[in-house]
């Protein structure tokens, strides 16, 4: 049985704090200001562990890599702000996997991965854009 250590309460709470997938890097940053003395090899061991026990899902990203969020979430998306370079959760799927693939094709999974501007950085663009300039 493996203990509940500081640093691994602290990478939990990380998740709980943000509810959207999140990068090692990511992690580690939340993660440090919990417990300062959180590093990177123990951020990969907690998260293969919280993995391992089904507590976090991975997701692979085709430009950030791997990803982790809470599971239990049901089946959704993601969407990935080029701004601020950060992923969000898209609720539910829209995607119909029988008509999605040509005829002969048995689809046994799927992931979908949106590219723009979030509405943060939206309204901050938007903000920049009306400013006077001098």
């Amino acid at each position: 049985m493996r203990r509940n250590t500081a640093q691994k309460i602290a990478i939990e709470e990380v998740f709980r704090q943000h509810e959207r997938p999140l990068s090692v890097d990511e992690v580690l940053e939340h993660g440090r200001q919990l417990v300062d003395s959180l590093n990177q090899a123990t951020v990969y061991r907690n998260l293969k562990l919280l993995v391992e026990n089904g507590w976090l899902l991975r997701t692979f990203h085709p430009s950030l890599g791997n990803l982790y969020e809470r599971s239990g979430k049901g089946h959704h998306h993601h969407f990935h702000c080029r701004e601020c370079n950060r992923a969000f959760d898209l609720p539910g799927c829209a995607l119909k996997e029988n008509e999605a693939a040509p005829n002969g094709f048995i689809v046994e999974d799927h992931e979908i991965f949106l590219f723009g501007v979030c509405p943060s950085c939206s309204d901050k663009m938007r903000s920049a854009e009306s400013q006077p300039t001098g």
